[in-house]
């Protein structure tokens, strides 16, 4: 029997953030949705594009309240959700970023990893393209600069 690597660190998501994150769009397509129903439209074309775009709104913040669910974890192998998903070996991280002026998502860090990652995404939880992995959003901020710290640290000790 194999035991489960240790977890280092882990990010939870806050609720208040999820729920701020989510609902945001929600609210926003039920309102346009209302709008377009009320009967007030000029034409097919807004009505439409009310339509539309309100039920776009209302599948973003479903989106969003789904995938930020899971946790992050990280081990010495890698960071992953908590359902097993693979986010980034640590291996292929190059550096990571967290300065006031790095591009990146709300309370969170980015990691610049050494070889290209196919896109791949949970909106408001984290982001990767290319060689970029963005972690933040619905984090809670100090978690998300310690999850940083200790990965930074495993990188200056395998140097």
């Amino acid at each position: 029997m194999t035991d489960a690597p240790p977890i280092l660190a882990r990010i939870r998501p806050n609720p208040v953030r999820r729920a701020m994150a989510a609902g945001f769009p929600a609210v926003l397509g039920l309102l346009l949705v209302a709008i377009a129903a009320g009967g007030g439209v000029a034409s097919a074309f807004d009505l439409a594009f009310l339509l539309l775009t309100g039920l776009s709104a209302l599948a973003f913040g479903v989106a969003v309240w789904r995938s930020t669910a899971p946790e992050l974890e990280l081990t010495r192998d890698e960071l992953r959700e908590r359902g097993g998903r693979v986010l980034c070996r640590i291996e292929d991280v190059a550096r990571v970023e967290r300065g006031f002026f790095v591009m990146k998502p709300a309370g969170g860090f980015v990691l610049i990893l050494a070889s290209r990652h196919p896109r791949a995404f949970a909106p408001g939880l984290w982001w990767r393209r290319g060689r970029r992995l963005m972690v933040g959003g619905a984090t809670t901020p100090s978690e998300s600069k310690a999850m940083a710290e200790v990965i930074h640290a495993m990188l200056a000790a395998g140097d």
